[in-house]
């Protein structure tokens, strides 16, 4: 090992050892994380224990976590002792009866339960499903769960097992009053659970309070302990919040929306991340997250903290076939930090809400990283950013059919590509006047062993022609980023969402003009008409390129798999969105008019000329190509010897 390996190899263990140094938790942290682990090892002990208790007490005594009844007092002091003791002093707030209160705005209604005071129901009044009925995000199922638990007298006590009371400005809601936020106007809700020990002079509850206006899909969410001091253990450091949902399906592609449908979250001070969609995972989140979203095609459910959550794990698990109106399982376990001693409030929002990319955008939170813009390559979502959707939102302040957006926006493009393409052409027209020339170098010379001769004549020939082989191929590169956007862009546009152009009912989704009574493997049970016009444009279009082509006779095996392109293509889009077909149908038909206009504008017989009076200019040689020439006459050389 030389100096120079060993001063590498110390360069790189100074680097990992800063690295590890700047990375390595603070011992603020590392004393916080041990009084989490002995809390948790501490309420599973307790919670083990309550288990074994009641696994051997009598079935027909054991107490129900909650007790539905209007009039408390129709217990006997047996039954309320029982309830004492397995609810701690939430024992009263464990008795009532099960209320739903409406509070909703201009485009959305929650139902909030009496019982655990979370929201039971969401629907999102301007959206229906795909079959049309309401658009409800959260459906109030038994699966379904948000709820915090905690301890009182080491009894584990969950709000899901509590009655809350509804107020508005902190006078008790009435059954005849209406919760509606119009315009600007805010409406508040907060229900309450209240203590053993609360007295009007010393108030003790827990709070849900809920803040709606106008036309926001974004809510206020604060939680609230006050005065609970004495009612829940002053051992506790953190709550948890155990946050569970069953998304239901809303779009006609159930697979489709299933591969679009997973947990977002975003750290306090990093980016936004996922469990992969195309699989079940699970994930711990062990520093402060920002938000957690169970986001789905076009929907999404997020809970955001103002200060951010301490640490959460997070789990997205598939739904089988057969529960075909639902397609995921997610689950979020929160940790809140919690003072004992003190009143605790957390500051939270709901966004329940479409993956607008304008809506999102305005929260400054990262929301919008949930749409798939193609994050990943940053010209991809800057093209989409920057350029795409400025245009397809101005083009959208007209009220044209979005099938005609399509189009102008296609065309725009088209237009801002239009040099691009020129350039194409033009060395394409170049190539295939010097297609002649290079066949009579490959009769020259047909054998393997001449290869690098044959090479060394081509480039000649190009150099003298004053013909770039690479210019053809530069301006294809230049538009494929352009290429991804689009195709990231319209199957994640929910502005497409349900809107119909000609035969498509639904541009997000694929249209269908005839449904088989069979699966065709790799193909689906339906053809889409866009996506034939689509494939069929690719055949025209390589068959029209390939005639252009000085090379097309040299490579069978090349024009073959051009040709396979468009039936793959065809299997592979026919169950995409119908707009993302349709787009790149229109591009076809306007690269033919372009191909067209080029021909009838480009005098091939003056190109020609020009060709032929550049061979007769002297050519200088590059100092890269002299060194090609030289390394080509060494291994010519080398060659020779070899054979002596």
């Amino acid at each position: 090992m030389n100096r120079d390996n060993i001063i590498g190899l110390i360069f790189i263990a100074i680097i990992i050892i800063g690295y590890s140094l700047w990375m390595a938790p603070s011992e603020e942290e590392l004393a916080e994380r041990r009084m989490r682990e002995a809390e948790r090892e501490r309420i599973e002990a307790l919670e083990a224990e309550r288990a074994e208790e009641e696994a051997i007490q009598p079935v027909d005594t054991m107490p129900e976590p909650a007790i539905e009844t209007e009039d408390p007092e129709l217990l006997d002091a047996g039954e309320q002792e029982r309830l004492r003791e397995r609810m701690g002093h939430f024992s009263n707030a464990a008795i009532g009866q099960e209320d739903f209160f409406i509070i909703e705005n201009e485009v959305m209604r929650l139902n909030i339960s009496s019982r655990g005071g979370h929201i039971h129901k969401a629907e999102l009044t301007d959206y229906k499903t795909w079959d049309q009925e309401p658009l409800i995000l959260i459906k109030g199922l038994e699966e379904e769960r948000f709820t915090i638990h905690f301890f009182s007298d080491d009894r584990n006590v969950s709000t899901e097992n509590l009655y809350f009371s509804p107020y508005v400005n902190n006078r008790p809601l009435t059954d005849q009053e209406q919760l509606k936020a119009e315009g600007s106007e805010m409406q508040r809700l907060s229900m309450r659970a209240y203590t053993d020990q609360h007295t009007d002079e010393s108030p003790s509850f827990i709070e849900f309070v809920y803040t709606l206006q106008g036309d926001a899909y974004m809510l206020d969410f604060d939680v609230r302990f006050i005065g609970t001091d004495t009612a829940i253990n002053r051992s506790l450091t953190y709550l948890n919040l155990d946050w569970r949902a069953k998304l239901p399906r809303s779009e006609k592609n159930r697979e489709n929306e299933l591969n679009n449908t997973t947990v977002y979250y975003k750290y306090a001070n990093d980016d936004v991340s996922r469990i992969r969609p195309t699989r079940d995972g699970s994930e711990r989140l062990s520093t402060r997250v920002r938000w957690i979203s169970f986001k789905q095609q076009f929907f999404s459910s997020t809970l955001i903290s103002e200060e951010g959550f301490a640490e959460a794990d997070v789990t997205s698990t598939m739904l089988g076939e057969e529960e075909e109106d639902f397609l995921k399982n997610m689950t979020a376990s929160i940790v809140l930090p919690f003072n004992a001693r003190q009143d605790n409030i957390y500051n939270m929002k709901w966004y329940l809400g479409p993956n607008r990319y304008r809506t999102l955008t305005q929260y400054d939170l990262q929301l919008e990283r949930q749409i798939p813009l193609g994050w990943g390559f940053f010209l991809t979502s800057w093209i989409n950013r920057i350029l795409v959707i400025p245009v397809f939102n101005f083009l959208d302040g007209f009220n044209f059919n979005y099938g005609i957006i399509i189009l102008i926006l296609t065309i725009l493009l088209k237009i801002v590509l239009l040099p691009i393409a020129y350039k194409t052409y033009m060395s394409q027209a170049k190539m295939r006047l010097l297609k002649p020339e290079i066949e009579e170098l490959t009769k020259k010379f047909p054998n393997k062993e001449d290869a690098m001769k044959k090479q060394q004549a081509t480039m000649a020939l190009y150099k003298k022609a004053g013909v770039n082989p690479m210019a053809g191929c530069i301006p294809m590169l230049l538009q494929l980023p352009i290429l991804i956007s689009l195709f990231r862009f319209f199957p994640a546009s929910i502005e497409l969402r349900q809107e119909s152009f000609l035969w498509a009912d639904d541009l997000s989704s694929y249209d269908s003009i005839l449904d088989l009574p069979f699966t065709i493997p790799f193909y689906g049970e339906h053809v889409s008409l866009f996506t034939l016009l689509m494939a069929g444009s690719m055949v025209i279009y390589t068959k029209m390129n390939s005639q252009m082509m000085s090379s097309s006779s040299q490579m069978p095996g090349m024009k073959m798999m051009m040709y396979f392109m468009p039936v793959m293509l065809l299997a592979i889009f026919n169950s995409f969105a119908s707009g993302l077909s349709y787009y790149y149908f229109l591009a076809n038909v306007i690269t033919f008019a372009q191909m067209f206009l080029f021909k009838k504008v480009i005098d091939e017989d003056a190109l020609h000329a020009k060709i032929e009076a550049n061979k007769k200019k002297p050519v200088k040689k590059s100092k890269w190509q002299q060194r090609m020439e030289e390394l080509a006459k060494q291994q010519e050389a080398q060659k020779k010897r070899r054979k002596k």
